[in-house]
């Protein structure tokens, strides 16, 4: 017992100094996943965090309780984290559908509306006045029972997709600790946000804010579930794509962003510009309607993080560059040339 407690003492000595070098807060399961660490008895750890410590990554408040949640997690936690990804990702899915149908809802509404005006056009053309109006009063009335019908199951649709909305919002609440995008399975805007803040200058940090050019109209034209097979196809190829000091995350929406260190402003548009070509040859093809997207595009800016830039600065920069490609015509890396 005693070897144990001495053996255990020795090993808080060595976890202690290690959060207070890399600026990690004392909480209870960063000591744990240190503790561990400097124990060395579980070797997927311990060789992941020796090669973030060689790369020169930064231990963020989120990177740190992805390690926890890998390999120190119980099975419990575990199952529950998963359940909620599961849930976000099928309330998704879920709530475009919802969107879908009711779009499709409406547009036979106005087929409806189109043929009762066609109806009444008959009337006009030299038809027995008894034989038209007996027609006429038929098909107004099946079609009135129809119009209504659709007119009840839009409500319906609006109702659910309400339910829905609010579904998402407590989840979300719920949900605090959650840093993966459940539709692509990248790192979150949260994540992002969290490496920006823990990364340090000196390790030469530079940012792509990638937007996909004209995505709503992805949207209009093949619906919104296809838009997010999509979104899928852009977040494999990004993850195929990118080097192993760059990550990758979905910043939101249809834009996506890649965090790289130890590079600079011209590798970084190097990288930007082979994804931009990558993406080029994404097709995403849909067997229930035969249809398929193909040359997608999406348009870059890059920053580099220099002496005297605040870490907003950043993206703020990305930003605006981003929006300097999308103003010359899309499809493009700004700037051009580091």
């Amino acid at each position: 017992m005693s070897d144990s407690l001495d053996q255990s003492f020795k090993t808080l000595k060595q976890t202690i100094p290690l959060l207070l070098k890399h600026k990690i807060p004392a909480i209870p399961t960063n000591y744990a996943l240190w503790y561990a660490y400097v124990e060395n008895q579980n070797n997927e750890l311990h060789e992941e965090i020796e090669r973030a410590l060689a790369d020169g990554r930064p231990f963020s408040d989120i990177y740190t309780q992805e390690l926890y949640r890998k390999h120190i997690a119980d099975k419990e936690e575990l199952s529950a984290w998963q359940l909620r990804q599961s849930v976000e990702a099928m309330l998704t899915e879920f709530s475009q559908t919802v969107l879908d149908t009711q779009n499709n809802t409406e547009g036979f509404k106005a087929s409806m509306d189109t043929c009762l005006d066609d109806l009444n056009k008959v009337e006009k053309e030299g038809w027995s006045m008894d034989e038209v109006m007996k027609l006429v009063r038929t098909m107004v009335k099946e079609t009135q029972l129809i119009r209504n019908s659709t007119l009840d199951f839009a409500t319906a649709l609006k109702t659910a997709e309400k339910e829905v909305s609010q579904l998402k919002r407590e989840l979300e609440k719920s949900q605090k600790d959650a840093f993966y995008d459940a539709l692509t399975g990248l790192y979150n805007r949260r994540y992002l946000d969290s490496e920006i803040q823990a990364i340090d200058v000196s390790q030469s940090p530079c940012l792509i804010m990638i937007d996909v050019d004209y995505f709503k109209a992805i949207n209009d034209k093949y619906g919104h579930q296809m838009g997010d097979r999509v979104l899928k196809a852009i977040a494999k190829r990004l993850q195929e794509k990118c080097k192993a000091n760059a990550i990758p995350f979905r910043f939101g929406g249809e834009e996506f962003a890649v965090l790289m260190r130890d590079t600079s402003l011209a590798e970084a548009i190097h990288q930007a510009e082979v994804i931009r070509r990558a993406l080029e040859k994404v097709t995403v093809y849909d067997r229930r309607t035969n249809r398929s997207i193909d040359g997608v595009t999406a348009s870059f800016g890059v920053a580099k993080l220099d002496h005297g830039m605040r870490r907003s600065d950043l993206l703020e920069t990305a930003d605006r560059r981003l929006y300097e490609a999308k103003r010359l015509g899309r499809n493009r890396v700004m700037p051009m040339q580091g």
